[in-house]
């Protein structure tokens, strides 16, 4: 049986932060802790939320890592507890909004936070407890303001998912201008990252045609525009067609996404020094191509549709466009320029193989296929 369901409200405009407290008080929250991290307070941004909020007692953590950690959930529930907070904003790139969501659950459920991973069978446990959160994204990425799911990096050093409609954001505020400042390296990545999310959902075999709807035209959208946003941080209209690349591909994965991500979230509890969607853009090449096969890629003709959006003349041109592009803004040739060794290889595949991701992969992938697909990444 087919399950489609969408999603939450979305404030999408130049300018959309000054929404913010009316969102507050829209939701119910009057005591929100922000969570961000360094970067975003440094660059000014958290500020103009803060901004937004005029009247309103304000508790701020800005320790959010790269990668978000159960450690740093741990941080920001103590300062939610203390603080009397009643509610979530998350400003920031998903790592942000992932560990808002982490709290989300951590401050409302007993227990480890482990008990909630997906891979424990801990989303059925996930309840409508879970604290109210308005996500503000700052990057055009991981479209995690308008998703169903958190990715944080476990005590045990495992990089997993948690997963329920109860963590979705009740409000995602969807502002460009927050993100005309961000560098070009993160530009990129992060871009690479969202399309990312709607080329591998777009594979996905799973029945949701809104979502192959949404996916196709949010892949559309990033590969014309990438390019213009990483070389030109201020061009607006790139900007605005970025950040909805990244909300589509969010909006569309509820279908469910496949071996980049199985790969890029072992590797990245492997070695949490890695940007996630840096690792997204050096296996997208090497999925692909091992999804060529797929019964259900074929029937639907789906990697011709993709190229077709891509401006591209056939499916089997993807692979190399998608290597080309890396070059062009800037990203590493593989894995190895970012420090993979093939001696992690096993480690890496026994994660990839365990991760939410990997059953609903077009292909399911052994374990020598997983190293064929790292070989090629390399």
């Amino acid at each position: 049986m087919a399950f489609i369901y969408y999603v939450t409200q979305i404030q999408f405009e130049y300018g959309a932060v000054k929404l913010l407290k009316q969102e507050c008080e829209r939701v119910g929250i009057s005591k929100p802790l922000v969570i961000t991290d360094a970067g975003v307070k440094a660059a000014g941004v958290l500020q103009k939320a803060l901004d937004a909020l005029p009247g309103m007692t304000v508790a701020v953590f800005d320790q959010t890592p790269s990668n978000p950690t159960e450690a740093a959930v741990r941080a920001a529930v103590a300062v939610y507890k203390a603080q009397g907070c009643d509610g979530l904003i998350a400003v920031g790139g998903g790592s942000a909004i992932d560990c808002a969501k982490g709290v989300a659950i951590a401050a409302t459920h007993e227990g480890p936070l482990k008990t909630y991973a997906t891979i424990e069978g801990g989303s059925l446990k996930i309840t409508d407890r879970a604290v109210p959160l308005i996500a503000v994204p700052t990057t055009s990425g991981t479209g995690s303001e308008v998703a169903r799911g958190a990715i944080i990096i476990l005590d045990d050093h495992r990089k997993v998912g948690f997963h329920s409609w109860h963590l979705v954001p009740k409000t995602a505020i969807c502002d460009p201008e927050l993100t005309l400042g961000l560098p070009a390296k993160l530009t990129a990545a992060t871009g690479m990252d969202a399309i990312a999310h709607c080329m591998e959902t777009f594979m996905a075999p799973a029945f949701n045609p809104p979502a192959d709807g949404i996916g196709l035209d949010g892949l559309q959208r990033g590969w014309a525009h990438i390019e213009r946003a990483t070389k030109d941080g201020s061009d607006r209209e790139a900007r605005l067609n970025m950040m909805s690349a990244s909300m589509q591909g969010a909006m569309a994965f509820q279908k469910g996404l496949g071996c980049v991500h199985s790969l890029s979230h072992s590797l990245g509890g492997v070695d949490p020094r890695l940007h996630h969607g840096t690792l997204n853009a050096m296996f997208l090449p090497a999925v692909v191509r091992f999804n060529a096969s797929a019964e259900s890629i074929q029937k639907e003709n789906r990697l011709n549709r993709m190229a077709q959006v891509m401006g591209l003349a056939s499916g089997s041109d993807i692979p190399e466009a998608i290597r080309d592009m890396n070059a062009r803004l800037g990203l590493p040739k593989g894995l190895a320029e970012m420090g993979v060794q093939r001696e992690q290889f096993d480690q890496i595949i026994v994660g990839a193989m365990a991760d939410h991701c990997h059953k609903t992969n077009p292909r399911i992938a052994t374990a020598q296929e997983y190293a064929e697909m790292l070989g090629d990444s390399l």
